[in-house]
This record gives structure tokens, C-alpha cells and sequence, in this order.
């Protein structure tokens, strides 16, 4: 019987309940995930746009944690993936039970830690940034850390979203989420390889200025965009009339 909304029982239009023993709680954790990916968007924009000696087409958005103003981009790293962790124990509580339910999460909770490592252990200099840095500068420990998180990142929230895109499938309303997913997967996978190539490339002199920024950008616009949307939909669909059963 239907008796209006419910803080015990409120089931998404995709497959399965959304298993709350706190929704309130549920619900910030939700909120989490989207504050957290479009913060590090949007400060990582402005702070390319804006940072001197700075080029958002040329230099990776990991090298705006160098020079005097790079504690705003390790802060960055850190809150983002704080929350992100965070947004990944919610989204479990969310699923509750089915495809992905397990390792969607996560592989999310993957992707959160390896950011705060990033924060923690700061990219080496390269491609001419800050000025005066070599274009291949040597490899350091914390240098080398912060590549693998950077590697792990990447994959951790591609292999999320191709993971989440099977459950997706199971539910014609939401195919479209899984067509979404996919190329959101694929996007964060061909933006951090393209991106990877071109550093190299430019490093070695064949392409003088390449985009790799530029092309990073798009793979991290793709990839933390999807976990914001992934988590604005979860909240909608909590709080749509009609949505709980008792």
C-alpha cells in the first residue's frame, strides 16, 4: 500500500530497492558525489585560465599543484577525493543489492583514494611548468607515486562506469544511461592515453606544444562529470512523489 514518501524504503526507477537504514544520511553521502567532481572542475578551470605561466592546452591539470600557488590544486585533490570516498559508501547503501551494487562502489572508493594520494605525493615538473622546468625533468619517488595514482584514477572511475552500465542495460528506462556510461568510460580511457602520447611526443620535440592539457581535460570532464550525474540522478530519483513504498 502506498503511503507517501518513507525514510525506510525508497526505490529507484533502475532495478532493485535503494536499501536505506538512514536516508538523510544516505542522501548527504549522495550529495557528496556531486559536490566533490564538479569542485575540482571548476577549480581547476579557473585556476588553469588564471595561473601565470600556465597553459591549460599545453600542461597536465596535475602540474597546477607546482609553484607558489599549487596548495590550491593539492587542496583540491584532497577534498575531492574525500568526498568521493565518501559519495562511494553512499551509492552503496543506494544499490543495494544487484549488478555492479558491489563493485561499482568500489571501484569508486579506489578512485577517491588514489586522489588524496595525488594530493599528498605532488607531480614532478615537466613540459617547461613552472618555468625554467625541463621539458622530461627527472623522475622522483613522490613524482613517480602521484603517476600511479594518476594511472589508478583514471581506470578506477572508467572501470566504474563500464561496471554500472550493465546495470543500466537491465532496465530499458535507463538504457540511455548506459549508452552514457559507456562513452563516459571510453572518454576518461582515450583521454588519459591521447593525453599520455601527446606529453610524450612534446617531451622528445616531435610535437612542439601538443594538447595535452587539453586533452586530459576532456577525459576528467568526462569521467568526474559522470559521477556527479550518476549521483544527481540517485537524489532525484529518492526524492521523486511516489518513489517510496511501504
Amino acid at each position: 500500500m502506498n503511503t507517501g514518501p518513507s525514510d525506510t524504503a525508497v526505490r529507484p526507477s533502475w532495478r532493485g530497492p535503494l536499501a536505506l537504514s538512514d536516508t538523510r544520511l544516505t542522501r548527504l553521502l549522495l550529495w557528496c558525489g556531486v559536490i566533490g567532481p564538479l569542485l575540482f572542475i571548476v577549480a581547476f578551470l579557473l585556476e588553469g585560465a588564471t595561473r601565470p605561466n600556465y597553459s591549460a592546452w599545453r600542461d597536465y591539470v596535475s602540474d597546477l599543484s607546482l609553484s607558489n600557488q599549487g596548495w590550491e590544486q593539492i587542496a583540491n585533490f584532497l577534498v575531492c577525493g574525500l568526498l568521493c570516498v565518501a559519495f562511494a559508501w553512499g551509492l552503496r547503501r543506494a544499490l543495494g543489492s544487484g549488478k555492479g551494487a558491489t563493485w561499482g562502489p568500489l571501484l569508486l572508493a579506489v578512485f577517491g583514494v588514489s586522489l588524496v594520494i595525488a594530493g599528498i605525493f605532488v607531480t614532478d615538473p615537466n613540459l617547461g611548468y613552472p618555468p625554467g622546468a625541463l621539458l622530461g625533468g627527472p623522475q622522483t619517488v613522490h613524482g613517480t607515486i602521484h603517476g600511479v595514482n594518476g594511472l589508478i584514477a583514471f581506470g578506477s572511475v572508467a572501470a566504474a562506469a563500464f561496471v554500472l552500465a550493465r546495470r543500466f542495460a537491465g532496465d530499458a528506462r535507463t538504457r540511455g544511461w548506459m549508452v552514457y556510461s559507456l562513452i563516459s568510460g571510453a572518454l576518461v580511457v582515450l583521454g588519459f592515453i591521447g593525453s599520455t602520447v601527446f606529453s610524450v611526443l612534446d617531451e622528445r620535440g616531435i610535437l612542439p606544444n601538443a594538447p595535452t592539457g587539453l586533452i586530459q581535460r576532456i577525459g576528467i570532464i568526462a569521467g568526474w562529470g559522470w559521477v556527479a550525474l550518476l549521483a544527481y540522478r540517485l537524489l532525484r530519483t529518492a526524492s521523486r512523489p511516489g518513489a517510496a513504498r511501504s
